[in-house]
């Protein structure tokens, strides 16, 4: 067996970790977020509503002696070769507020004197696959009535379930007069037919919404609200 062999022979064997220890890095990106329930999940393909905070871990392997370069890589459909973002850390965090499908590649490489590992462009293109952030389209819908008598049942005037991809959210109630009762910023949130504390009267008042979607939508919402004290529901579904 020549020289040549042998050494080819040896290089094998390292790099497939024969001899008990793997000489190259690895990577192994991943995605993780916490949902509205307060559940984290680490994936790699997220579909969610913004915002939406995402931490993005390369998961490196096997880096000790080598020198290290992380070039994280956010891009939309189509357009791969123009990267509207560029984080250079190892493990990064972005907020992502633009609806629609969000490409992220780790070119990662790894040098040790004369030698480099490369995961860059012709890894990404042959052999692995970006991860993907699809952020929803918006969408916001206002109840024209509630019923905050205790019953646990619309007892609070908030943003009917369903609303999604929101980045902006401010909405006021106001009496028949014009006098402005309450605000809040959260769609989550709402009113619960309350003036400095104490109940206001049952009637009819009036809402106005302002919000602002992921996807550039705007919402201008005015409408009537009808507060039913002494009503009682059979269901949680918002009028």
């Amino acid at each position: 067996m020549n020289a040549k062999i042998i050494i080819s022979f040896l290089f094998s064997l390292l790099a497939t970790g024969v001899w008990g220890q793997d000489v190259y890095p690895s990577i192994n990106p991943m995605a993780s977020y916490t949902d509205k329930d307060g559940e984290t999940h680490t994936e790699t393909s997220i579909s969610e509503s913004a915002p939406l905070t995402v931490t993005f871990n390369a998961n490196a392997e096997n880096t000790a002696g080598w020198t290290a370069h992380y070039e994280w890589r956010f891009y939309k459909d189509g357009k791969r070769e123009a990267p509207y973002l560029i984080r250079y850390d190892e493990d990064t965090q972005i907020t992502f507020t633009e609806s629609g499908a969000h490409h992220v590649e780790l070119w990662a490489t790894f040098v040790q004197g004369t030698d480099t590992v490369a995961y860059t462009d012709d890894y990404w293109t042959s052999e692995a696959s970006p991860l993907i952030v699809s952020i929803s389209e918006s969408k916001l819908e206002m109840p024209n009535a509630f019923s905050p008598n205790g019953d646990g049942i619309n007892d609070v005037y908030k943003a009917k379930s369903g609303y999604q991809s929101l980045v902006e959210f401010h909405a006021y109630i106001f009496n028949r007069w014009g006098q402005q009762l309450y605000e809040w910023s959260d769609p989550a949130d709402g009113w619960d037919g309350k003036y400095k504390g104490k109940d206001v009267a049952q009637g009819v008042y009036y809402v106005l919404v302002k919000a602002k979607g992921a996807d550039g939508r705007t919402f201008n919402i005015k409408r009537d609200v009808n507060l039913l004290r002494g009503y009682t529901e059979s269901s949680t579904a918002n009028p």
